[in-house]
């Protein structure tokens, strides 16, 4: 974990010097960039959302990259995975999260961003999973045509805490679903759940983080089946989605 001092400095290096001449810094963030606003799902501890985390430009160029990867060249090919040394602009992605939740606490300090584990800490994640280095190792992205998403489930636990979820092209609604107390979380075993879901609506160009409860007491699902893409009192219309996901590998003992 690096000191406070460390985080200070890596402050600077990221968003400047406060000053009368920053308008004057070519450096310094864009007036149009957008600014990271992250809400907190209050019902579940350690799920962040930030809606605007990229520009529609970023948005347009992280998906070039992604389709000149050549994974989904055929109809059949829907996923792809990655470990170890990720794309440059997964890793450029990487940075940019890790950005976005300092750049979160920066601009909203009346915010109380503490970790919800107790830890002494002022962002979004845990500072020891903020610092990790690689922040992230384990890269994978799916192609969703309109009906198709994925059934409720937790992460598997060969993956440390900390997740993060990158959306584009659609919107979705992704609901969450409280494990029921008792129920272990194994890799293969069926979670039985209680009555009721948190819906989450994730917008192109949004970021969801999970951690701590988040990450292990919820199961998460995307049902594309009419009747089940509501928001605002309207069914979503739905057009091919794509999601990144970005995880740590646990360390091997």
């Amino acid at each position: 974990m690096l000191k406070m001092e460390n985080h200070c400095e890596l402050l600077r290096e990221v968003f400047g010097e406060s000053s009368d001449s920053e308008d004057d810094d070519p450096q310094h963030k864009q007036i149009g960039d957008p600014i990271p606003s992250w809400e907190q799902i209050k019902e579940i501890n350690g799920l962040w959302l930030c809606r605007d985390f990229l520009s529609p430009q970023h948005q347009s160029s992280l998906i070039s990259a992604v389709l000149n990867e050549g994974w989904f060249t055929e109809d059949s090919h829907n996923q792809a995975m990655r470990f170890g040394d990720l794309p440059a602009w997964a890793t450029e992605l990487s940075n940019s999260i890790r950005e976005a939740v300092l750049l979160g606490h920066h601009v909203s300090k009346s915010t109380d961003l503490a970790t919800s584990n107790g830890a002494t800490g002022d962002c979004l994640l845990p500072l020891n999973l903020l610092w990790r280095e690689p922040l992230f190792d384990q890269l994978i992205v799916n192609v969703y045509h309109p009906g198709e998403g994925i059934c409720a489930h937790v992460d598997l636990m060969r993956f440390e805490d900390g997740i993060a979820i990158v959306s584009l092209e659609s919107s979705c609604v992704m609901h969450f679903t409280r494990v029921e107390a008792g129920s272990n979380i194994v890799e293969q075993g069926e979670l039985h759940l209680r009555v009721g879901k948190i819906p989450v609506h994730l917008t192109p160009g949004s970021l969801v983080l999970m951690s701590g409860e988040a990450r292990y007491l919820w199961k998460h699902e995307i049902n594309r089946n009419p009747g089940f893409q509501m928001w605002g009192g309207q069914e979503l219309i739905q057009e091919k989605r794509i999601s990144i996901t970005l995880r740590k590998l646990r360390q091997v003992e």
